[in-house]
């Protein structure tokens, strides 16, 4: 369920520490900010005022004059701000390395809803569940145009890109449910692409797991669009086509026809299906495959590539030669 905005929300609440750091650096600078220009859009009023045209004053030049002074109002704001670049820097590059033990959920934006897809094969559209205290890595791309996935309570925000995956990643820590946005114009119905992301301790979260209704394993979920798209009548063994074999593809290292070594990783794998003819493998065999861009969704294509990661397709080839 939406959250409902409360009329006198004037800044959302804060459901992480990064969030908390991302205020206080907001708050900080835009003090800093104000003591750097309000003294001196007060000058310039005083002295319009002061000196307007009419006005008996003394308006001969002084004899003053101090390079400390004029180097000092230039260093110094410098400096302070500086301090600000540095703080900043280091909250953007935290924001780009997720830790290793990272849960990952699967994203897909387009016109107009956001689907979410966890480890464990639940499914989620617009609404969004997540424990407390745990890394969560959100892997994103859009089906269509380009959106982008804004969590305010969180202070994050990525871009969601028509055949190419961004992430991002958070840790909360603070139970309670929050909005989610969609903050790229993507259409007509753009101010309704929005949800709620639901933070909950790690008991409510798997009781949650548990009678969330999805129980279908992601391999599981993946082998289903493997028959559908009928992938075992060229790559399962025993088949008349020469393709390549899926068992153990996934981590190997791939010799091109261009002299280079490239790893077997989710993107060459996608990258693989949606163009087959892209990268050359240095056998010179012949590409025979169809181009998948455009016929799989983006969801089916992370469970297909699910499906080959986990190495199952050893079993499915045995099974196939008894």
């Amino acid at each position: 369920m939406t959250p409902k905005p409360s009329a006198l929300e004037l800044w959302p609440a804060a459901a992480s520490a990064v969030a908390v750091e991302t205020d206080y650096l907001i708050f900080a600078f835009t003090v800093l900010t104000l003591m750097l220009t309000v003294p001196v859009f007060l000058a310039i009023t005083w002295f319009a005022i002061r000196y307007r045209d009419g006005q008996e004053a003394d308006r001969g030049t002084g004899g003053i004059r101090s390079n400390l002074i004029e180097i000092s109002w230039m260093l110094i704001p410098f400096l302070l701000t500086l301090i600000f670049f540095v703080w900043g820097a280091r909250l953007f590059v935290e924001s780009k390395n997720p830790p290793p033990d990272a849960m990952v959920i699967e994203a897909v934006g387009r016109q107009w809803m956001w689907k979410f897809q966890h480890p464990t094969g639940q499914s989620e559209i617009n609404d969004l569940h997540v424990p407390m205290g745990q890394a969560i890595k959100i892997r994103i791309i859009s089906q269509d145009v380009i959106h982008a996935l804004y969590l305010p309570a969180l202070r994050m925000q990525v871009a969601a890109l028509p055949d190419r995956y961004t992430e991002l990643w958070f840790k909360a820590d603070k139970a309670g449910t929050f909005h989610l946005y969609c903050s790229e114009y993507c259409g007509t119905d753009h101010s309704v692409m929005g949800g709620a992301i639901t933070i909950l301790r790690q008991g409510e979260y798997q009781d949650w797991l548990t009678h969330s209704g999805a129980q279908q394993s992601k391999v599981a979920a993946g082998r289903a669009i493997y028959d559908a798209y009928g992938c075992g009548g060229c790559h399962d063994a025993g088949s008349p086509v020469k393709a390549p074999k899926l068992a153990g593809l996934y981590g190997s290292a791939v010799r091109l026809a261009d002299g280079r070594t490239i790893t077997a990783d989710e993107d060459y794998l996608r990258d693989k299906i949606r163009n087959p003819g892209g990268s050359r493998p240095a056998d010179g065999g012949r590409q025979v495959m169809p181009s998948f861009a455009g016929v799989i969704p983006e969801d089916d294509l992370g469970r297909l590539v699910d499906y080959i990661k986990s190495g199952t397709g050893e079993t499915r080839l045995g099974e196939a030669t008894r």
